[in-house]
């Protein structure tokens, strides 16, 4: 397995924007919304997600799996620069073509339960998955995309974050299924109106 170090190096433009821009709100959210997840600024997404790209090309995947909305942006590039297709989780099944996968999650952010559903058509035994997505939080939504894809028969070999909120579980619940994390950014904790980083 790669190490730890390597794949969670700190990405220092994004460091340095995180600290400066970043909105803190109370000790659980942090939001850089402005550049990541709600308005893009494509310059800098297509940097982010080549070096997560880089750092996930060890691992020769064949296909990037990430979830709608917020995970296509960084998956796209990163499956742009592998040069692998990129299915994406729908949260909702109607226009899902069947057979599909589906997992039902908590919603921490809107509140209820989110379903997620792949098509089948795209997840079939032996292909080499590395899912991507912006944030690891709680780790839910990469934990279901992690059993969809080994229910198809599918070999996840990493997941592939911008921002892990270190603070949270998620990293312990990917772990504990035996699969290598890389991020760009580790947040450790969030104090008194700012963001404490991992800088190494």
């Amino acid at each position: 397995m790669p190490s730890n170090t390597d794949l969670n190096a700190a990405y220092l433009p994004l460091i340095r924007r995180i600290e400066e821009e970043a909105t803190i709100i109370g000790d659980q959210i942090l939001k850089i919304d402005h550049f990541l997840n709600h308005r893009i600024e494509p310059a800098f997404i297509l940097e982010l997600g080549r070096e997560l790209a880089r750092r996930l090309s060890r691992f020769h995947p064949t296909l990037v799996l990430t979830a709608e909305a917020s995970g296509i942006a960084p998956g796209l590039v990163v499956a742009q620069t592998l040069n692998v297709p990129m299915p994406y989780a729908k949260k909702y099944a109607p226009e899902v073509e069947s057979p599909f996968l589906q997992r039902i999650i908590p919603s921490p952010t809107k509140g209820g339960e989110t379903k997620l559903v792949v098509s089948q058509r795209y997840l079939t035994p032996g292909t080499r998955v590395v899912l991507v997505d912006d944030f690891l939080s709680n780790g839910r939504t990469a934990v279901a995309l992690i059993e969809m894809a080994r229910e198809a028969g599918a070999e996840v070999l990493g997941a592939g974050f911008i921002v892990e909120k270190r603070f949270k579980q998620g990293h312990e619940a990917i772990e504990a299924l035996e699969v290598p994390i890389a991020t760009l950014a580790q947040v450790r904790r969030l104090e008194n109106g700012r963001a404490i980083l991992n800088t190494t």
